[in-house]
């Protein structure tokens, strides 16, 4: 493997072949002292070249990708007994050679893209020994897949785009990828222990001939007869039921869990008797501080002998604010047209709670409170003359204003009506 210098280390490994277009080939000609003082040179287009315009070969990274093929490989392991890494980051580097002719004499520049890709030719795999002193510090030559490097088919378009891109003049360019470069992660795998047994009885693998999932699974919610939501227990009133209906319901132990924005931790209810595998029955409890008004999600958790204990999926439904009998049911203005009404409800409303007062089809924010509580006051500014029909509004959920849901037809409660005069 290899550190974070591998790049670099591929780059200065190509440097270091490109030197040697100092020195005559075997089948060039004995002395050639128009290439004897070229420039090798690692930058950006637009300032690669050489400002006293010397011979000059320029290597430019203009393109990286990951390789396919060794992105999803397993963890390697080190070879110094250290604990296995998380895979490496495998990269293809793609270079463009760009040779520039003393005094801009395209005919050294051909000279030096020539023997430039002659070397290049013979040394199509990087040997480690120089990788290793081409740049002090990288391990990319312990690495087991050797580094090669081979022509990179490129498009003329591509190219144009390429310098384009700089703003500066097209010179003779050659294209190649160097391949493959991996960075070691350093980020540690963990590794367990042996197997010593296959589930907490040693029994194997647990098969359920059948199409419903092995685990508690709740598909639907039911609430009481055409209610929109449910109420907790207050006032002298009782909690409403909800019916849960699901698969693999029955266990030793059966918990419901209640969440909410709210809470910081499940609230958790016990059945109302022996639950089946395909129901469950709760019945909201008389809480009026650990359970405030809101959506709520339910899931179930269902423990057996010698397993530990699975939890089914959530489904939500809203808590519904209970509005409790007012006070009084005549609201004076006072000579500027405004209103006051104090009221309470059930459950006691948070202090960050957004809770609001509709007055028949207008909306007014409660004052603001420091502590739970189940008195609320509204300041309606305007108030609108008439008879209205009151509902609250805690955290997105309304308070029922029709009075039995299970009557035919539905008509409003009037035990929240008002008259403001």
């Amino acid at each position: 493997m290899s550190n974070s210098y591998a790049i670099a280390a591929a780059t200065a490994t190509l440097h270091d072949i490109l030197v040697r277009v100092r020195t005559p080939l075997p089948n060039d000609p004995s002395s050639d002292p128009d290439l004897a003082e070229t420039v090798i040179s690692a930058k950006p287009l637009d300032k690669a070249r050489d400002p006293e315009g010397k011979n000059q070969l320029n290597i430019f990274l203009y393109h990286l990708v990951t390789d396919a093929q060794l992105r999803n490989t397993p963890a390697f392991g080190t070879g110094n007994g250290e604990t296995a890494r998380q895979p490496p980051v495998a990269l293809r580097l793609y270079y463009m050679i760009t040779a520039y002719g003393s005094k801009d004499e395209d005919t050294l520049a051909h000279r030096l893209l020539g023997r430039a890709m002659s070397l290049l030719q013979d040394r199509a795999v990087f040997m480690p020994a120089d990788i290793q002193a081409a740049l002090p510090g990288n391990d990319l030559y312990r690495q087991v897949e050797r580094v090669r490097i081979v022509p990179h088919t490129i498009t003329t378009e591509e190219l144009s785009k390429l310098w384009t891109t700089f703003q500066t003049n097209y010179r003779v360019s050659t294209a190649y990828e160097v391949s493959v470069v991996l960075i070691d992660s350093t980020q540690t795998r963990t590794t367990p222990l042996p197997v010593l047994r296959r589930g907490p009885l040693d029994d194997g693998v647990a098969v359920f001939p059948s199409t419903l999932p092995p685990y508690p699974t709740l598909s639907e919610i039911r609430l009481p007869a055409r209610q929109p939501g449910a109420r907790i227990e207050s006032g002298g009133l009782p909690g409403d039921v909800l019916t849960l209906i699901g698969n693999n319901l029955a266990g030793a132990t059966v918990n419901i869990r209640l969440t909410n924005r709210w809470l910081t931790a499940p609230f958790v209810l016990t059945p109302l008797a022996d639950p089946t595998a395909s129901q469950v029955q709760i019945q909201l409890p008389d809480n009026q501080t650990d359970l405030p008004a809101g959506i709520y999600t339910v899931s179930i958790g269902v423990t057996n002998p010698g397993d530990s204990e699975r939890i089914s999926n959530t489904l939500a439904f809203p808590l519904v604010p209970r509005l409790l009998p007012l006070a009084s049911h005549a609201v004076a203005t006072d000579a500027s047209g405004n209103a006051t009404i104090s009221l309470h409800v059930s459950p006691d409303a948070w202090p960050d709670q957004p809770v609001s007062l509709l007055v028949g089809d207008r909306e007014y924010r409660a004052n603001p409170r420091t502590t739970v509580t189940n008195s609320l006051t509204f300041a309606l500014k305007p108030a609108v003359i008439g008879d209205h029909f009151l509902r609250v509004r805690v955290d997105g959920v309304d308070s029922f204003v029709i009075a039995d849901y299970t009557a035919t037809p539905l008509v409003f409660d009037p035990d929240v009506k008002v008259t403001i005069s």
